[in-house]
């Protein structure tokens, strides 16, 4: 099985808004502050990991609309100096021509070639973020073509019907599905032969049971592992059946990162377990969960999240919010004001590989980037004083990558890199304190209003850089925390706020 658990890969170099939705799980529309001063006892218990704990899985982001030559750049300048593993492309084929977001999800052609940058752009942006220690996972449509009635122009300047793609797919050759509901489309979820056979809102359903279909498909996903990257996301992949997904992937190197987004909805009978042999799955249940958890339940059950009704995390890759998720509804988004509680939260677990989110603030869901007057999206630009709770205008750029905190906590997954957790406390309905192994402590308070407590850590006494400032190596320890002789620490932790320090953030 292909996974994306190795810690840093050296990699080579070397709808319409409801469409999107649709495409990528149309399946989802099932969709206080006293003082305490704890110890280890009955109410806080140890809890250690499992015997199958390993290290931490490497971390992603998706840099959603980002041009090559901004993600090039950003490799260098920030991602690899952050830590970050991999970054999700959008889709790098040729598409149709428009402003919204959703045009990059409509393929035209197999060329790379695209609003976001040319071939060339592309292969540049692989090689420099693997100069910087970055993997490029690009997403790869191949279940679909596009959804266009009329005839028309591909952005690179391929001409297209709904059902006929010159010298890639023909309708009269038998490359696309039809079925007998009203409109083609899937009308019932609960019909696997639906889901995988019948149209996502128009778009062409491509047959990838045949071998032509496949063959193409997999050509395509062969020239992009020919330009570097490190490996792909399927795009509704739950909308092909696991075997049809698994041949068109058969040929990737076998160290390939494999991501595929198959949307878990209530009682269906596509799930997300039926894709497991062939790479990672999206386990959309994580996102979703977290809103409760921030909200009010039990906050002690982020410790468990994934045991019940999700994948085992080593198929399952998580996050806090995507491209459809951000726009449905469906999980927080950076507006939220536990968005970056959820982030953290997240880079604190164990469970899945951690895919972080970085894209543009908009008032209509369907909006796309920034695009000059030709259609190609500018180069994105991250303000100076990027962080949560800024109150962006409409195609500024949210630069998730850049926050401090955010930057502060992958430094602390590193310094915990495997360790179980232990020390836990929730005595404060609004508060979680663990510590992992003997490496890191974190405080998190979901509440909107400080507060301030005594806590028990399991690092040794001394004083520590908090990383929600930033990284200790660069933050200065502008903040700090103090751990007495008797293993406690003493802080406030501002609303929707954490504090979090490691064995390798000494102060001084």
């Amino acid at each position: 099985m292909r996974t994306a658990r190795t810690a840093r890969h050296a990699v080579a170099a070397a709808s319409l808004a409801a469409l999107l939705v649709a495409c990528s799980g149309a399946g989802s529309e099932n969709p206080a502050t006293p003082s305490a001063t704890p110890t280890p006892d009955a109410t806080s218990p140890t809890v250690e990991a499992g015997p199958d704990a390993g290290p931490l899985p490497g971390v992603g982001i998706q840099l959603f609309q980002w041009s090559w030559d901004s993600i090039a750049r950003e490799c260098s300048a920030s991602l690899g100096p952050a830590g970050i593993d991999w970054v999700l492309t959008s889709p790098p084929q040729e598409h149709v021509v428009g402003e919204q977001w959703w045009t990059s999800y409509q393929p035209v052609s197999h060329k790379v070639d695209s609003r976001l940058g040319t071939r060339e752009q592309f292969a540049h942006m692989v090689a420099a973020c693997g100069d910087a220690g970055v993997g490029i996972v690009a997403d790869a449509v191949v279940n679909h073509m596009t959804g266009q009635n009329a005839p028309g122009t591909g952005w690179a300047g391929s001409p297209y019907e709904h059902y006929e793609y010159p010298g890639l797919f023909s309708d009269a050759d038998g490359d696309f599905h039809h079925c007998d509901t009203p409109d083609g489309d899937i009308q019932n979820y609960k019909d696997a032969a639906q889901v995988q056979g019948c149209e996502l809102v128009n778009l062409a359903d491509l047959a990838t049971g045949t071998e032509h279909v496949r063959a193409t498909l997999a050509a395509y996903v062969a020239d992009l592992v020919s330009l570097g990257v490190a490996g792909v996301r399927v795009d509704a992949a739950k909308h092909m059946p696991p075997e049809d997904v698994a041949a068109i992937l058969a040929d990737l190197p076998d160290d390939a990162v494999v991501w595929q987004e198959v949307i878990r909805g209530g009682g269906e009978p596509v799930t997300p377990e039926q894709y497991v042999g062939n790479g990672q799955v999206f386990e959309f249940g994580y996102g979703r969960e977290l809103v409760g958890l921030l909200g009010g339940s039990t906050f002690r059950q982020v410790l468990s999240l994934g045991e019940r009704g999700m994948l085992p995390s080593s198929d399952a890759v998580v996050f806090v919010t995507n491209h459809d998720t951000e726009r449905n509804g469906e999980t927080l988004s950076s507006r939220d004001g536990t968005y970056l509680l959820a982030n953290v939260l997240m880079l604190a677990g164990s469970y899945g590989t951690p895919v972080l989110y970085s894209g543009y603030a908009f008032d209509d869901r369907d909006a796309g980037p920034p695009q000059d007057d030709d259609g190609r999206v500018l180069d994105a630009v991250c303000g100076p004083d990027a962080g949560p709770g800024a109150d962006l205008v409409a195609g500024a750029w949210t630069c998730e990558q850049r926050w401090p905190a955010i930057q502060g906590m992958l430094e602390w997954r590193r310094a915990t890199d495997g360790a179980g957790i232990t020390a836990v406390d929730d005595t404060q309905r609004h508060v979680l304190a663990f510590s992992r192994g003997t490496s890191g402590t974190i405080v998190v308070n979901r509440d909107d209003e400080p507060v301030t407590g005594t806590w028990t850590t399991t690092l040794a006494p001394g004083t520590y850089c908090d990383v929600a400032a930033g990284p200790a190596a660069d933050a200065g320890c502008t903040s700090t925390v103090v751990v007495a002789p008797d293993g406690t620490f003493g802080a406030t932790v501002p609303a929707e706020g954490f504090v979090a320090f490691h064995s390798g953030g000494h102060a001084g």
